[in-house]
């Protein structure tokens, strides 16, 4: 499908230099591939909704949320065991 994409690209570069135009025509395919072709993700980084049903990647991505989620609270916990005084609430 790249391959189409890019011919095409040419094609409009080629009969740009009758009507100017068409070099327009090409640059907006140009970016609109770079933006949403290459790849097969829009600019979210998700291609489709998740909806009932896991796939592979969804776990994966739910798995690299807790481990950073675990993380994070691991180091939060260290913070607050290292500095006391810093996390003291001032009571009046």
């Amino acid at each position: 499908m790249g391959t189409l994409i890019i011919l095409a690209i040419l094609a409009l570069v080629v009969l740009g230099f009758n009507n100017p135009l068409w070099w327009f025509a090409g640059a907006a395919l140009l970016y609109l591939h770079f933006r949403y072709g290459r790849t097969g993700q829009g600019p979210t980084g998700s291609s489709s909704p998740r909806g009932a049903g896991s796939s592979a990647r969804g776990d994966n991505d739910y798995r690299a949320y807790r481990q950073r989620r675990d993380q994070q609270a691991r180091w939060e916990r260290r913070y607050r065991r290292e500095r006391p005084w810093t996390t003291r609430q001032k009571r009046n």
